[in-house]
């Protein structure tokens, strides 16, 4: 067993140094910004002055974006200016949905390399086999406020109250939103604390700021009338699953639960993917398994890359990969030979509308893919569902072949393996 370093004296409490290095200190802030946190030219150029960074602010406050910045002034607080990413295409990515029915070109933006390069492949792969089978399964996004009472029985008189409040507590939230529409209240009782589950349909926003104000409202509502006073309350008391994997995720939906499929014959996995369908279905077995022994929620390879260089691309809250990267990847072999592969999602937050989706850069990615504005989200998320198969498919061909580490080598550092 190698010994492990010395960084300090085993009769050392502290490292040399720590008892002045580790400490509080009150001396005065070196830099300071304005206070005020809204996008005008004033309030840019005096966040410049603070930072004192001519080359920087060259680069992220370019004359086009000084050009158009007050157009950002409802997506972000205490601006100075915009990245920019790389942009590459997946595709053609065909997709024969219930609401996505074209030959796709997909935009992600990310800088890791290969990664762009693995899902055109997987891309490809689908179309060359007819297309992935995109079904969207069901749609909701919660919020689930919290109150805490003194006893089980004040909680008991406090749900037996809310159970009758259904029709208007949905009057309540409906006065908040032109999109929004709250479907059901369901409760989860925990000794004196009761959580509410409020789920929504969003229309073709992600929504999580349109529920948040819905409920908002329908939660002064409650501490206004309830006939139990409860001890504490909150807006939101962490059942809802927001931006988080969660257990529960696999069983319902948040946001939309899309699956895909594709059958791929045998032949086709030989020359495209350099593999056999025996060896890429033993590889799943392996991989699920693994899944379990690590605690995963759900069985899937690399659901986040795709997802967050999309979202990314595509102006939708990229945060919210943690929760959207939750699923299940289904490998099969078939009678000849074949190939069946599926993913299951069902937590794809994302819209078409609102959020980052209206700002010029992730309109124009969602305009390319003709997805941009109203009506276009179950579509989006059916698009997204084949955009994860397609790298399923790759990475998994990938690691069965034994090309995982070659094609990094190559993409990555400009030279095979």
């Amino acid at each position: 067993m190698p010994k492990l370093t010395q960084l300090w004296h085993p009769g050392e409490l502290t490292p040399p140094g720590c008892d002045t290095a580790l400490s509080p200190s009150f001396a005065p802030l070196k830099r300071r910004q304005s206070r005020n946190p809204f996008l005008s030219p004033v309030q840019v150029r005096k966040r410049w002055q603070a930072l004192d960074n001519a080359e920087a602010q060259a680069l992220l406050l370019d004359p086009q974006t000084e050009a158009v910045m007050e157009g950002y002034a409802k997506n972000i607080e205490n601006f100075i200016g915009t990245i920019k990413m790389p942009v590459g295409l997946a595709g053609p990515l065909r997709v024969n949905g219930t609401h996505a029915q074209d030959d796709y070109l997909v935009p992600l933006a990310t800088t890791e390399a290969a990664l762009v390069a693995s899902y055109h492949r997987g891309a490809c792969l689908i179309s060359e086999a007819g297309g992935a089978s995109a079904m969207l399964l069901s749609e909701a996004v919660q919020r689930t406020p919290g109150f805490c009472f003194d006893t089980l029985a004040e909680a008991g008189q406090f749900v037996a109250w809310v159970s009758t409040q259904y029709e208007v507590f949905k009057g309540v939230a409906q006065s908040t939103t032109r999109h929004g529409r709250l479907e059901s209240v369901s409760v989860n009782l925990e000794a004196n604390n009761v959580y509410l589950v409020f789920e929504y349909t969003t229309g073709d926003a992600s929504g999580q700021n349109m529920v948040t104000i819905a409920t908002n409202a329908v939660f002064h509502h409650i501490l206004e009338h309830s006939p139990v006073t409860p001890r504490h309350a909150y807006i939101e008391a962490n059942l809802s699953g927001d931006k988080k994997a969660t257990a529960q995720a696999l069983r319902g939906v948040r946001g939309k639960k899309v699956s895909a499929e594709v059958i791929l014959p045998a032949e086709l996995v030989r020359q495209r993917l350099h593999t056999t369908t025996e060896s890429m279905v033993a590889y799943g077995r392996l991989s699920a398994t693994g899944g379990i022994l690590s605690g995963a929620i759900g069985v899937q390879g690399h659901y986040a890359n795709g997802l967050a260089a999309l979202y990314i691309a595509c102006g939708q809250d990229a945060a919210c990969v943690g929760e959207s990267a939750v699923g299940i990847t289904r490998l099969e072999a078939r009678d000849d030979g074949g190939l069946y592969a599926s993913v299951t999602l069902p937590n794809l937050m994302l819209g078409t509308v609102g959020g980052g989706t209206g700002l010029p850069t992730p309109n124009a990615c969602l305009s390319l893919m003709g997805l941009a504005g109203p009506g276009k989200a179950r579509a989006l998320a059916e698009v997204t569902a084949a955009l994860c198969l397609a790298g399923e498919l790759s990475i998994i061909g990938a690691l069965s072949a034994g090309h995982f580490s070659r094609a990094h080598h190559k993409l990555a550092r400009g030279k095979s393996a």
